[in-house]
């Protein structure tokens, strides 16, 4: 047998790398033979996904992408493929919770307190993201739309320097993964106020959600999930999808996960399907409401 490819869309070393490479090695072990992660960064994921589109539907090659795949049609007006018609789904892996933080200069400990704190200056507040279109950016754009709030945007190339930055108290507000917060929040220099899940997450229990902290609804936790290319026999996605899930639930696979500020899941391919859908509508009103252009 020929080895399966799993094609990550990112530089190796990002987010997406982790439940990408946990999967991979134990899938090696539980098929008897080789599983390749392939990173093609660029385009804002758009490449690599190109790459999986195009792709023999045998399920020797998959995707193994995040959030910003249901954003790409908003931002960008010519995709050469469809996210919602050119996959078929495999499964969603891992849900990763971000963290609204705040400097300690800020003299903010809640969410409540940030929102009315920003209600009393309109604009005068500043927050950081890893770049426009990007996740953070997303995240605190719905965080300003439900919260009716206004702040300025201060974006940056990549995450690293937004959170120096922010550890700096150049930009007050920021919504970094949990993964780097936790040892800066234990240390003093950040202020942890809620995760961006729906739920409080295991990593930092004490640590509420913002949907329970005062802004009703809100859930923005980044999402991993695998897809086949369209057309893949239901066959191959169902043996995928069995397998994978044994994998995820493997007490190392987990534990890797929490370390790298991941919440494993399992769900169906006609539940990742029905998800992705909601997420391509959710994010693509965001970008309207934002008027968030793609770089």
């Amino acid at each position: 047998m020929r080895p399966i490819r799993v094609v990550i869309p990112y530089s190796p070393g990002g987010a997406t790398d982790v439940p990408g490479r946990l999967i991979a090695a134990k899938l090696s072990d539980v098929f008897g033979h080789q599983v390749i992660v392939d990173n093609r960064p660029g385009a804002g994921s758009a490449i690599g996904s190109e790459i999986v589109a195009r792709a023999q539907p045998d399920g020797y090659t998959l995707l193994l992408t995040g959030t910003p795949f249901a954003v790409l049609p908003a931002l960008y007006s010519k995709l050469p493929f469809d996210p919602a018609r050119d996959f078929a789904p495999v499964m969603q892996v891992a849900n990763a919770p971000n963290v609204l933080v705040v400097h300690p200069s800020l003299g903010v400990r809640s969410v409540k307190e940030l929102i009315a704190l920003a209600q009393s200056q309109p604009g005068k507040l500043n927050y950081a993201s890893g770049g426009t279109g990007g996740a953070t950016h997303l995240y605190a754009s719905l965080f300003l739309t439900m919260a009716k709030i206004n702040m300025t945007h201060v974006p940056y190339k990549g995450s690293g320097p937004a959170t120096a930055d922010l550890l700096g108290g150049h930009v007050k507000v920021g919504l970094p993964g949990i993964a780097i917060v936790i040892p800066h929040a234990k240390a003093g220099r950040m202020v942890a106020l809620a995760v961006t899940s729906a739920k409080r997450a295991p990593q930092i229990p004490d640590v509420p959600a913002i949907a329970e902290a005062g802004v009703p609804g809100y859930d923005a936790a980044t999402w991993f999930g695998l897809f086949a290319p369209r057309g893949t026999p239901a066959a191959a996605i169902n043996r995928l999808h069995g397998e994978i899930v044994k994998v995820v639930r493997l007490p190392e696979v987990e534990n890797g996960y929490l370390i790298s500020g991941n919440v494993a899941v399992t769900s169906r391919p006609d539940e990742f399907g029905a998800f992705i859908k909601a997420e391509i509508a959710k994010w693509g009103q965001v970008v309207r409401e934002a008027k968030i252009q793609g770089e």
